[in-house]
């Protein structure tokens, strides 16, 4: 096989949670310009629309699905949904998640359950209704977006977000797991755990030149990520360019926490 035809996702389909946005957008955006019809699933049906229209005006295929990956009750109607239309989900991407800030010590209980509530059971439930799917089908992509926050701490000033980070830290666990178990049923299980991106998220920093050059002083790389730069570990992932792979988390961070380390 060339090497082209490695990173093909042509007849594929995938479902990206959390896609309307950020990080989901662009690797909604990778899987379609790589050839798969991707199903755009978050809250905000519009601003799933809005990708599927931009994946549509570059030609690709995309279909918007509301769903809140914190209601049992989506996720079955989100699967339902997508099932019914595609014979074969070949990729699914959990990117959807939430953060909640508050203090460490006055960390709400209520806020912790709500993190969890999406970060690691909604992922778990929705994968779990997939595998069964990809297991029938002869097998599959499940891609996990974690984040470099599951490797590293903050002090409270940076990052009042515990719950956040340890929910991060139970995807990458989740992510090895998963990848030995599921592997028999040809099923690969991996993560990507992104360092900062050029995302809305980021509007604190990229609006203030100064602190922007500041910010990106602490990065090997000297800069955030980018579009392009998400689009690329997706699509290796989700394609047979990484058939070999299984139970792996890959950090896309501009080297930040080999910088932490060394």
């Amino acid at each position: 096989m060339r090497v082209q035809q490695l990173f093909d996702l042509s007849n594929k389909s995938a479902l990206v949670t959390g896609g309307g946005r950020g990080i989901g957008r662009f690797i909604a955006k990778g899987l379609a310009e790589a050839g798969a019809t991707v199903f755009i699933a978050s809250r905000k049906l519009e601003n799933c629309q809005t990708v599927v229209d931009e994946i549509k005006a570059d030609g690709g295929k995309a279909i918007a699905v509301k769903a809140d990956v914190g209601k049992k009750e989506d996720i079955d109607a989100l699967a339902d949904q997508v099932l019914d239309q595609t014979d074969h989900l070949n990729i699914l991407v959990n990117n959807a998640g939430i953060v909640w800030a508050a203090p460490t010590l006055e960390y709400p209980v209520e806020a912790w359950d709500k993190v969890f509530n999406v970060n690691v059971r909604g992922l778990w439930l929705l994968s779990q209704r997939m595998i069964v799917h990809m297991k029938e089908k002869g097998g599959g992509s499940i891609i996990h977006v974690a984040s470099t926050s599951a490797f590293r701490g903050a002090p409270e000033e940076e990052q009042p977000v515990i719950a956040y980070n340890a929910s991060k830290g139970a995807v990458v666990a989740l992510t090895t797991d998963m990848g030995v178990k599921l592997g028999v049923h040809k099923i690969r299980v991996n993560a990507i755990a992104p360092g900062p991106f050029m995302t809305d998220m980021m509007t604190h920093v990229t609006s203030d030149e100064d602190k922007l050059d500041d910010f990106n002083r602490g990065i090997p790389l000297r800069r955030s990520g980018s579009e392009n730069d998400m689009k690329g570990v997706a699509v290796f992932l989700a394609s047979d360019a990484s058939a070999y792979m299984t139970g792996q988390t890959i950090l896309v961070d501009g080297g930040m926490i080999s910088l932490a380390r060394s």
